[in-house]
């Protein structure tokens, strides 16, 4: 079956479904609505005429100009449209030529723009996705499947990525099948609770009134977007992020300390950690661009204490980089807002790995619990540096280094958890490890082309290694999202670990464990470095950093390459005015088609 996904963006969660629709054998293609008003319906009658296969599209009067998304539709002439996330409502000439499916990120009888939001922020335990099929009144079609989820305290963009995600996947999977079938019949809804859009009035934080706990469920429910307004030293910001402060205390509103690029401010009755801001936006100017709080207080933030990494905290409060041991495995648990890795926090994480690979351990895992990997360099610095092509050559070095430091590591096995997405050199630095560990949701980027780069983080090296030269040059070519069973056919990935984001830490304690019991893991440890030095004779590995690190200083040094109007745009969020080509295309099974270097193994799985 040919399905078009209709988006207002290429998110996390339309990913998702494009990767794993494709893996089930559907024809997949992509259009793009960024605006409200983009999708706004042309005049024609809905009468209909015939396609050759048989289906019908309205016709009548003259079809919109070319390039409108209705258009669109009708140039794919897919058996189904899709919409994972849309912010525009779906025109009658395309819902009633079309069946048209909303998903919809709210229970049964849930309805508008604000749904994930006022469940986060009301401390909802419970929460649902529902797959409806468009009409006239938003959200109120008849239902073709809804499933159920949890929803622990976390912030939304982790829970969009993570218990959303997989219910919405579930939900999705489960209306094409019903869809395709021919035999079911959706339900009509016959309750509905329509919420208002949740605005800055209602996110509004009364610093001196408001408990840790409510700050916080602000805080998450505004999370990645659109942020919770707020007034901090004489000025108007966007508030990213909260965790809570168990021992720091002051006035209500004061800003008490800073760790790892965050801030620490007093509530009612606590104190809560804001890792990000984003300054309002001035009329006429462009979007500001979030970043680490501490960066985009410069100059502004008073004298404060400059708390200690806390790597081995005794006590609840946030810190962006952990260690912990069980046994003889060593777990460093990295976790940095919407994966980006800054140059600071590249050198911080190699420092903390070295340490970590100072203790006796035969097994050293990376990764957070929850969400994501890594995305690679962090864009948003760049973009706000007063040189960003002296921060993006420092910041993709320093990426270098850490990858560098896990590919020369002999004497333990590393494994890369992946809990959430990793893309880019993100992606990479996963594939420095020995073992590469995925739950059944992440979505896997491993390319470089959608932003102007040519790549460096020695994928030259770790990914033509991992399934062969041919299936690299595609990866990086056609530059598609993977889902983690596709990677894993590839061998991208060696173990697809099938559990919710809140099980997967103890997952992962689990299978590292055996691999560290397991007779056959000193025999790797010692084959590492005998391995590595065969490696370095043939060809060292700084040859391969060298020449990817050429190829990318000529594309930072150049002020007309495309890399410095994609960053902008994509951090400024400037969404493209059209549908790019590569997703516009159908897509198949193209994924799984060449199995790389899993081609000489059976399961693609060498973890336990």
């Amino acid at each position: 079956m040919h399905v078009l996904l209709v988006a207002s963006a290429f998110n996390s969660l339309t990913q998702r479904v494009h990767a794993e629709l494709r893996d089930r054998g559907h024809t997949v293609s992509v259009e793009l609505v960024p605006g409200q008003a983009a999708f706004a319906p042309s005049r024609r009658p809905a009468h209909m005429t015939p396609l050759p296969d048989g289906r019908t599209v309205p016709a009548g009067t003259p079809a919109p100009p070319d390039g409108s998304p209705a258009e669109a539709v009708r140039r794919h002439a897919p058996h189904l449209v899709l919409a994972p996330m849309l912010k525009a409502a779906i025109p009658r000439e395309v819902w009633t030529a079309y069946p048209c499916f909303i998903v919809h990120p709210g229970p049964v009888g849930d309805r508008g723009p604000s749904s994930l939001d006022w469940a986060v922020q009301e401390g909802a335990g419970r929460w649902g996705v529902t797959v409806l099929q468009a009409r006239e009144e938003m959200d109120a079609g008849d239902i073709w499947a809804t499933v159920a989820c949890p929803l622990p305290p976390v912030p939304k963009s982790d829970l969009y990525r993570g218990e959303i995600a997989d219910a919405a996947l579930a939900a999705v999977l489960l209306a094409v099948e019903r869809f395709a079938s021919g035999t079911h019949t959706p339900l009509p809804q016959d309750t509905a609770r329509t919420r208002p859009y949740l605005d800055q009035s209602v996110r509004r934080i009364d610093w001196g009134a408001d408990t840790t706990g409510t700050v916080l469920a602000k805080l998450r429910a505004a999370d990645s977007q659109p942020g919770v307004l707020d007034t901090l030293l004489g000025e108007q910001w966007y508030l990213h992020g909260g965790h809570p402060e168990d021992v720091l205390r002051g006035t209500p509103g004061d800003l008490l300390a800073t760790r790892n690029g965050a801030v620490c401010r007093a509530t009612a009755d606590g104190a809560v950690w804001i890792p990000e801001l984003r300054p309002r936006r001035r009329p006429g100017q462009p979007r500001p661009v979030k970043l680490p709080a501490v960066t985009a207080l410069g100059e502004r933030l008073p004298p404060l204490p400059r708390l200690p990494a806390l790597t081995e905290p005794r006590w609840r409060t946030w810190t962006d980089i952990r260690y912990r041991e069980q046994g003889s495995v060593g777990f460093l648990s990295f976790s940095f807002p919407g994966g980006a890795m800054s140059t600071e926090q590249c050198e911080r994480l190699l420092h903390a790995y070295r340490d970590a690979c100072d203790r006796p351990t035969s097994v050293l895992v990376l990764g957070g619990p929850r969400d994501f990997f890594s995305n690679g360099i962090h864009l948003g610095v760049i973009e706000a540096a007063e040189d960003p092509a002296a921060e993006s050559w420092a910041n993709i070095n320093a990426m270098d280094d850490l990858v560098e430091a896990v590919l020369t590591t002999t004497d333990r096995l590393v494994v890369a958890a992946l809990a959430g997405n990793a893309a880019a050199g993100g992606a990479m630095l996963a594939l420095a490890a020995d073992e590469v560990w995925c739950r059944a949701g992440c979505v896997l980027n491993p390319h470089y082309r959608l932003m102007g780069l040519y790549g460096s983080e020695y994928w030259t090296y770790t990914l033509p290694r991992r399934v062969g030269a041919r299936t690299a040059d595609r990866l990086m070519s056609e530059a598609l999202p993977l889902s983690a069973v596709s990677a894993r056919d590839l061998g991208l990935v060696d173990q697809v670990i099938g559990c919710g984001p809140q099980n997967f830490a103890a997952e992962v304690a689990r299978l590292a464990a055996r691999l560290a019991s397991l007779p056959g893991t000193r025999a790797r440890i010692a084959a590492k470095k005998e391995q590595l030095e065969q490696q370095e004779a043939v060809e060292p590995l700084s040859a391969f950093r060298e020449r990817e690190l050429a190829e990318m200083r000529r594309t930072f040094q150049d002020p007309a390459a495309a890399y410095h109007a994609l960053r902008r745009a994509f951090t400024r969020k400037e969404g493209p005015s059209c549908t790019p080509p590569y997703l516009a295309r159908v897509t198949g099974r193209g994924a799984g088609a060449e199995t790389g270097r899993s081609e000489t193994r059976t399961s693609g799985r060498t973890a336990p």
